[in-house]
């Protein structure tokens, strides 16, 4: 199954969508955005507006209880379902910063948010809109398809490091409320690695529960070398600034973050480091460059 982009026009599957009134054969290459492949606006590429699925180039999304591979079948079949129906959408034929028309299409919208194969977001501080709202309560309440390990209160749907062109502007990591899908930009100034995992701050760390799982990671086998001198207390400071900062500080042999973040963002996404107990999302950064075909990045793999 092709998620992230075909590699041949005749494995593209056509899903039959009606824009602006007219049926047109599209391809979606996820499960909010898809190109057109035929007709005036052919090549043309768009952008559903109201509501994201999880990025579907690999396994990055985490929250709960959920492996990062697991969350990503839920991409892929946000992507799947899309492509089953027959779509009315609507555009004034605005683009985003991407080049990508935004189309609203808002049956389909609303099918994948109660599927809980998408979840409700705006690119503002505004809520989205009341159907999707609905829809989203209903399936989280139902624990259906994402949120059938709980649902944290942000989502982080995309990550940018200071190694992106950026000029004299911040990068940002991008969160959306689970309540009311409004989304917000969490500027920043680190450099992210490829591979490396970024989470929603909190403010409540639980200093127990963290020097218990410092003193675990300690005594890992397989993380003892790469940590070669710190100890429960430095190691628990540095467990102590993910959960409250959403990213993990430098370590004494990089090697080890990998294998260190994978078991970390377990526990955050738990919430078992913080005292609400709430699950909280966490994502791996992999630049758009590095997401694809026979040189992505090895976590994609």
């Amino acid at each position: 199954m092709l998620v992230g982009g075909a590699s041949n026009a005749a494995a593209e599957t056509a899903t039959r969508v009606f824009l602006n009134g007219i049926p047109t054969p599209v391809y979606f290459n996820d499960g909010d955005s898809f190109r057109v492949l035929a007709g005036k606006l052919k090549g043309s590429k768009a952008r559903l507006a109201g509501f994201n699925t999880l990025e579907s180039y690999g396994p990055v999304h985490q929250w709960g209880t959920w492996s990062r591979h697991e969350l990503s079948r839920y991409a892929s079949l946000g992507t799947l379902n899309a492509r089953k129906g027959v779509w009315r959408c609507t555009s004034d034929m605005d683009k985003d910063v991407y080049g990508r028309i935004l189309w609203d299409c808002p049956d389909l919208a609303v099918d994948q948010v109660h599927k809980g194969l998408a979840h409700a977001m705006t690119v503002t501080e505004d809520p989205a809109d009341a159907r999707l709202l609905v829809a989203q309560a209903d399936a989280i309440a139902n624990r259906r398809g994402m949120w059938a390990h709980g649902a944290p209160d942000f989502v982080l749907t995309s990550l940018h490091s200071t190694t992106e062109n950026w000029g004299d502007k911040k990068p940002y990591n991008r969160q959306v409320s689970s309540k009311d899908g409004h989304s917000w930009k969490f500027l920043h100034d680190h450099a992210i690695a490829e591979c490396q995992s970024m989470c929603t701050p909190a403010k409540d760390p639980n200093a127990e529960t963290i020097r218990a799982k410092a003193a675990a990671l300690l005594a890992d086998p397989a993380l003892q070398a790469g940590l070669e001198g710190l100890t429960v207390e430095s190691l628990a400071d540095l467990i102590t600034g993910f959960v409250t900062g959403g990213i993990l500080g430098k370590l004494p042999k990089e090697d080890t973050r990998y294998t260190l973040e994978t078991a970390l963002t377990r526990a955050i996404s738990e919430g078992s480091l913080s005292e609400s107990d709430k699950p909280a999302s966490c994502m791996v950064y992999v630049a758009f460059k590095r997401r694809y075909g026979a040189t992505r990045a090895k976590c994609l793999r």
